[in-house]
């Protein structure tokens, strides 16, 4: 989790510094500094951007890692069982988080390795930080990213088609993905639903066929569908699934 943080803020530096041999002047009302390089924001204020763009990782970390199928799933799974807010929203969240970060470990050791470790040293600049930092990430993406999405972003995007995968831009490749792992994690919801989808359709011809129509079918099958759920391991089941599924 901390590579990814420090990968995250390879990108705010070059925000934070002004155009080298500006003389001193305001931008935005906001006085600009004399730096070694240039002018450059003080600290104040850049901890006041840093802080601003921190606010983006939660989405990224949601959007561009297993963490989006992962929730997707167990959001129908819920569903599935009937059991309406169990487990809640902070279960799901946080089993989903803790499984991403496992799954995307290996993929942010690379990215700390050859982009931010490098820019500590000072053996590369930023912009090369940047670049051979979000490789590994990229290689991860395009892995899962359907074809058909990736051309569809390209076309929105303007975007001449590449020689090869590994040129696309990430503006390209991050959309994609997410758009792929959505119906990815739609799919196996559907293939969830249908094991208990057909406990519901019996207990509902049980019961009106009997003629029982005080209770409702949902909630008399509801303990049918957690019974079979806990008799084959369900949890084991889909968890190991959903994680095997990115180490294809």
């Amino acid at each position: 989790m901390r590579n990814l943080l420090k990968v995250f803020v390879l990108s705010w530096p070059a925000v934070l510094c002004a155009a080298p041999g500006a003389s001193p002047a305001s931008l935005l009302g906001i006085s600009l500094a004399d730096g070694k390089n240039g002018n450059v924001l003080g600290v104040p204020m850049q901890i006041v951007i840093l802080f601003t763009l921190l606010t983006f990782l939660p989405a990224a970390i949601m959007c561009v890692s297993p963490f989006l199928r992962i929730v997707v799933v167990l959001h129908f799974l819920r569903q599935a069982l009937g059991t309406q807010s169990t487990p809640s929203n902070q279960v799901l969240i946080g089993l989903a988080l803790f499984l991403a970060i496992v799954i995307m470990q290996p993929v942010a050791a690379e990215m700390y390795e050859q982009g931010w470790a490098p820019l500590e040293k000072g053996t590369i600049k930023f912009e090369q930080a940047f670049d051979q930092g979000t490789k590994p990430l990229k290689a991860f993406l395009l892995r899962y990213a359907r074809e058909k999405d990736l051309k569809l972003f390209l076309d929105v995007t303007h975007s001449p088609a590449p020689r090869k995968p590994e040129d696309l831009d990430l503006q390209v490749v991050a959309p994609a993905y997410i758009l792929s792992e959505l119906r990815t994690g739609f799919q196996i919801g559907a293939v969830l639903f249908l094991p208990f989808l057909v406990i519901d359709f019996a207990v509902a011809s049980v019961t009106l066929s009997i003629g029982m129509i005080q209770l409702p079918p949902v909630m008399i099958s509801a303990p049918f569908k957690i019974l079979l759920f806990v008799l084959v391991d369900g949890w084991n089941l889909v968890i190991g699934s959903l994680v095997r599924s990115f180490y294809r």
